[in-house]
């Protein structure tokens, strides 16, 4: 089973058994998930340590998670990501909206715009909502999520 951090950090072996690298430095992957933590105005302590175990699997310090925390990055262009980096950021965003067991509408709406700015119809939010656990040791078959998630793609 795939952990959560694995799949945010991008270390993930493919279906032919290469390796890829995020085309997002790590900071840029952690302030994702601080916008969509700060959503609702607070950082609950379930965020606080998913951002924590994220960064520190990314190579991050404590400290340098923190100045994250307090200062995240303003979220880069994120349309000429691969499909399953893209995915993967949409999954962990969705994710952390239910890591701390309540899911306000700010929280919803911001992971929609984010959907948009990846190349989804904000509804597959909704859609992998049903699919997607607060649990990060949870994982329905990513591949069945995948799946859902390329109906959603936005054709230009």
């Amino acid at each position: 089973m795939i952990s959560a951090i694995k799949l945010f950090t991008f270390a993930q072996v493919n279906k032919n058994k290469d390796k890829y690298i995020s085309m997002l430095p790590i900071e840029d992957q952690v302030s994702i998930l601080v916008h969509i933590s700060k959503a609702d105005k607070f950082v609950d302590e379930a965020e606080s340590k998913m951002i924590h175990r994220i960064g520190k699997a990314g190579g991050l310090s404590q400290q340098e998670v923190e100045n994250i925390i307090d200062n995240p990055k303003k979220i880069a262009n994120l349309r000429n990501l691969p499909s399953d980096e893209k995915f993967n950021y949409l999954y962990n965003t969705i994710q952390l909206m239910k890591v701390d067991k309540r899911v306000h509408q700010k929280e919803i709406a911001f992971c929609e715009v984010l959907a948009m700015n990846l190349g989804y119809k904000p509804g597959v939010v909704g859609e992998l909502s049903q699919y997607i656990f607060s649990d990060p040791n949870t994982v329905t078959n990513l591949d069945f999520l995948k799946n859902l998630a390329d109906q959603h793609i936005i054709s230009y």
